[in-house]
């Protein structure tokens, strides 16, 4: 039996601290996994659940993006993904009830945690202007209040829409064709703020901005270097892609500021072998300063281009431009100035560079750790320019890898969530939709909440996710949102965003992955497309949580209907009845789609194409491949401060917390800590367990801060420190971003410890 949610907060003043874990899965994922699973669905439904996650003829798991293999177990999901499956198929459910109990006063002092226990939303809810709490009301008349709204803006672009990962392909086609029909290109995402900077640096590259490896090449790569990520927390199902291309003879770089179990050992639960001795993953881990990888990568291809023989000549002279400056560049780089940005030491560098000379197929992967800094852009060109020297893009077992986050955030990027959209895509869908798209680029994530604060944007509608907690700034954050006429939130679940509220708010509760679709033409299936480039159908098989829930491209049709009128040209009510419409008009609009609804009729799904990858086609200005050439950058940190990284616990994915734990790195009861090293921690005057305020500096002069952080002595590099999001999202200036990608740089965050007042 499923259990009831907690009806109080629980404490978090005193977390439990313990030694960090040094390998990642085995018997205590599984434990924990039904549990919460257990607690959550009750016996019978977690077994029939968790058996269709990933399958062919399942439902795409709602957490990351990592490919499936060919060859699926019968259990295909990580602890993680389990705990997503579990928070959404829930027997728990948020009434009209409880919202009547419950003023928004009251849900805005709760923790994300709490929130999102309470379980599935089941009704239409609007807060009137002046009203403290959210009451049911009827779809048509939700309809009705964001149509008044839309249509009495001054202009299209005052409104923001806003997409999450987890939205559907169908449903995220959908959306940008109701906004841009609408007249505006405000639509920004979750990518603005994670991988923004790949698909900046990618597409001036190599002329996409995506990764070039398939699931397959991992398993034939020489070496693969994995870096600014922790895939035993925000990728597990990788593990056992990584431990498949150790067996097959791969040997693996970490390259992060914190050791991290999973990488350190992979304890495979669906092996006899996995459950009792694990297989060890890293053969080098470079423990670098945080935003030291451009470094690092530029003084690895000085090296490369000092040793004779090691770059392929043949491939730069016919597939790349701009070789000889950044070959200048990289000679001029200092191997002193290295070891200061980097902390690394001599010996750590000419190892890699030994594994790096053996590799004849090289592939590296990186996630935040790479994307969320001032240099983030230059830093990813670099990687790329690493792997051009040696030929390594365009052949098996080669590549780039950007680790995407949510399941479907690479997707709804392909579908056209974009605020900045190509003159091609707009042509297209001028061409088969017969209306003029707005040209004009768009508000991103960061741009739109500066709109907000400044009064330039009125209305902000949401497709999932949890704006306000995912956000940078959050006192600015929050402070725009509550300046809005109307928010407006799609989601299965109650959380922060929904407590901070324009003049007037709606929460619209819709369909989850796991759930039946039955529309006008019979049962729906969507699609999604993985962090590798492959699409493949996704069908739910739960009876859905309420009655009164709408998928999300029947929101959509929906919307449209009633802001855009009988004069839109577009087939609203066909779309709502039978998904495969979406996908013919997609099929005829995206490249790559041809024969969408044929091809995704294989149970495997398919592969998009990609042009580097299949043919070493580089869609460039130049027509090849780019070498660039950039400073090199690293942050410079005063006397007496740490350079702090927001960071993810194991109970928790992106902002939905599922416990209070961090199992790997030994904390418990409690996320309100903050990783240092002990040697700064001396040199700070900081015991272990003593209680700090994190204070941000920034140019701005405005003092940020984060209160009552239990000191946690850490191996973390030297000047480093971490700590848990969204907490100390509150640190992370909205102006402090990577230059062009313009993502928050949360990965670089100057901080000074004080004594907390809790101590």
């Amino acid at each position: 039996m499923a259990s009831k949610p907690p009806a109080s907060d629980p404490v978090q003043d005193a977390p439990q601290v313990a030694a960090p874990q040094h390998h990642a899965a085995g018997l205590p994922a599984v434990k924990h996994s039904l549990k919460i699973a257990r607690e959550q669905m009750g016996v019978k439904r977690t077994a029939l659940t968790l058996l269709r996650v990933n399958q062919k003829d399942g439902f795409d798991c709602p957490g990351c993006a990592w490919p499936e293999p060919e060859h699926r177990h019968a259990a295909e999901f990580c602890e993680n993904g389990a705990k997503a499956v579990a928070e959404e198929a829930t027997l728990r459910r948020v009434t009209p009830e409880f919202f009547a109990a419950h003023p928004v006063a009251d849900l805005a002092t709760r923790s994300g945690y709490w929130l999102g226990q309470q379980g599935r939303l089941t009704h239409p809810m609007y807060l009137a202007e002046g009203a403290d709490r959210y009451e049911p009301v009827t779809w048509e008349r939700a309809f009705d209040i964001i149509g008044e709204e839309l249509t009495a803006l001054s202009s299209p672009d005052e409104a923001v829409f806003y997409t999450s990962g987890r939205t559907s392909n169908e449903a995220a086609f959908l959306y940008q064709l109701f906004a841009r029909e609408f007249g505006t290109n405000n639509l920004p995402d979750c990518s603005n703020m994670c991988h923004e900077s790949s698909g900046s640096a990618l597409t001036e590259t190599i002329g996409i901005g995506k990764g070039s490896v398939l699931l397959e090449d991992l398993y034939k790569a020489d070496l693969i270097i994995v870096a600014g990520q922790n895939p035993g927390t925000n990728h597990p199902r990788m593990l056992s892609a990584l431990e498949k291309a150790k067996s097959g003879g791969a040997r693996i770089i970490s390259v992060n500021p914190l050791p991290e179990a999973g990488l350190e050992k992979f304890k495979n639960p669906q092996t006899p072998k996995g459950l009792t001795k694990g297989a060890s993953l890293t053969d080098l881990f470079l423990q670098i300063r945080l935003g030291g990888d451009q470094a690092l990568f530029r003084l690895l291809n000085k090296l490369i281009l000092d040793t004779e023989g090691a770059t392929d000549d043949a491939f730069i002279a016919e597939h790349t431009h701009g070789y000889d400056e950044f070959a200048a560049t990289a000679r001029a780089a200092d191997w002193d100035e290295t070891l200061k940005a980097t902390g690394l030491s001599r010996a750590d560098i000419e190892r890699t560079l030994e594994m790096v000379l053996a590799s004849k197929r090289t592939v590296v992967c990186w996630a935040m750790g790479l994307t969320q800094h001032k240099h983030s852009v230059p830093t990813i060109r670099e990687v790329v320019n690493f792997l051009l020297l040696r030929g390594n893009i365009g052949r098996p077992g080669a590549g780039v890898c950007p680790v995407r986050g949510h399941s479907n955030v690479q997707g709804d990027r392909t579908m056209g969530i974009f605020e900045r959209p190509a003159p091609a895509f707009l042509d297209a869908l001028e061409k088969e939709f017969g209306f003029a798209p707005p040209r004009e680029h768009g508000f991103d994530v960061v741009r739109a909440i500066r709109a907000l604060r400044d009064g330039e944007a009125q209305v902000f509608f949401a497709m999932g996710g949890n704006f306000v907690s995912a956000s940078p700034d959050t006192d600015v954050t929050e402070a725009a949102m509550r300046r809005a006429t109307l928010t407006v939130h799609v989601s299965t679940k109650l959380n922060r965003s929904h407590a901070v509220t324009g003049a007037r708010a709606l929460i619209l509760p819709t369909l989850g992955r796991t759930e039946r679709d039955l529309q006008g033409s019979g049962e729906q299936f969507v699609t999604v497309e993985d962090s590798m480039g492959m699409v493949h159908a996704s069908r739910g098989r739960l009876e859905p949580a309420s009655k009164h829930l709408l998928s999300e491209p029947a929101i959509v049709a929906r919307l449209a209907r009633r802001v855009l009128g009988a004069e839109s040209p577009t087939p609203w009510d066909e779309f709502e009845k039978d998904y495969a419409t979406i996908r013919d008009r997609v099929a005829r609009v995206i490249p790559g789609f041809e024969n969408f609804n044929a091809r995704v009729a294989d149970p495997a799904g398919f592969a998009l194409p990609h042009g580097p990858r299949d043919e070493r086609r580089f869609d460039t200005p130049t027509g090849k491949a780019n070498f660039t050439a950039a400073p090199v950058e690293y942050p410079h940190l005063p006397e007496g401060r740490l350079l702090l990284q927001t960071l993810r616990s194991h109970d928790q994915y992106n902002t939905t917390i599922y416990g209070l734990d961090d199992r790997y790195r030994g904390i418990k009861n409690g996320r309100r800590v903050v990783l240092v090293n002990a040697e700064d921690a001396k040199d700070l005057s900081l015991a272990e367990g003593s209680y700090v305020d994190l204070v941000s500096e920034w140019s701005d002069g405005v003092e940020r801060r984060a209160p009552g952080f239990r000191v946690v002595h850490y191996p973390t590099a030297r000047g480093c420190a971490a700590a848990y999001y969204p907490e100390t999202n509150v640190l992370v200036p909205l102006d402090a971003t990577a230059d062009t990608s313009n993502t928050p740089a949360s990965k670089s965050v100057v901080v000074r410890l004080e004594q907390s007042s809790t101590d």
